[in-house]
């Protein structure tokens, strides 16, 4: 049986680096952690894709909020795909939803025919649809190769009964990918419970600033890898 992989999500070049020393498989890069993860900036996803030996792929999300985009943020969103592919990255991860919150089959198969030979996750604008087993069809039709899900609930160790029954409605058509809330606590009882292939992580950390009165003056905080959690999620996914 082959290793679970798992892929986490990074905020930072540094926070890339200790995941992959710490044994991620892959890394969700990502901007933005308070709005759920925005398109970092190119020179993040030139370094990260060049320095790390393991796929990176950035999010392609213009802003935070919900998934349906105006024509505008399409086109913001057509030319950072390509822009990815000329920084060497392996693949990337976007979602687009329609007004009714189904997924967007039209944009999706124009991003996808886009990032080829990139490959392409659909993130978790994917709970925010009504019927998850058709939503998983749409991503199919529209050229995915995985799907980031917690299972429509906050956490996904909330739904392991969901999330088994997409993983079994995909078979070998694609992948689904748990996350959410996912820690070494729960890794094994998501995996176990559910039959994946491979599983998602922020195993984020706050750290602290270098200088004083910046987060009190609305600047924010930086956020890194809690390496020795990544580190605790890659063995026990090696003895599941």
């Amino acid at each position: 049986m082959n290793r679970v992989k798992l892929e986490i999500c990074a905020f930072s070049l540094e926070a890339a680096k200790l995941a992959e020393k710490a044994g991620a498989d892959r890394i969700e890069l990502c901007s933005n952690p308070a709005e759920g993860g925005t398109t970092p900036h190119y020179g993040l996803i030139e370094m990260a894709a060049n320095q790390l030996n393991i796929p990176v792929y950035p999010i392609i999300r213009p802003r935070g909020g919900d998934f349906t985009y105006s024509d505008e943020e399409f086109e913001m969103m057509k030319r950072d795909i390509e822009k990815c592919k000329e920084l060497g990255c392996k693949g990337v991860a976007t979602g687009i939803l329609t007004a009714d919150n189904r997924v967007d089959v039209e944009r999706m198969r124009i991003l996808t025919k886009l990032a080829f030979p990139l490959g392409v996750t659909f993130i978790r604008a994917f709970d925010l649809t009504p019927d998850a087993s058709e939503a998983l069809e749409m991503v199919i039709d529209a050229g995915c190769e995985r799907i980031l899900t917690s299972g429509q609930t906050e956490k996904a160790v909330e739904a392991v009964e969901i999330i088994k029954a997409l993983t079994q409605q995909a078979g070998e058509r694609i992948i689904v990918m748990p996350g959410s809330g996912v820690r070494a606590n729960n890794i094994a009882h998501i995996i176990e419970n559910t039959g994946v292939k491979e599983i998602h992580a922020s195993a984020r950390v706050l750290v602290p600033n270098k200088q004083q009165r910046v987060t009190e003056l609305g600047f924010g905080q930086p956020v890194s890898c809690n390496a020795e959690e990544v580190a605790e999620m890659s063995r026990i996914i090696n003895n599941c």
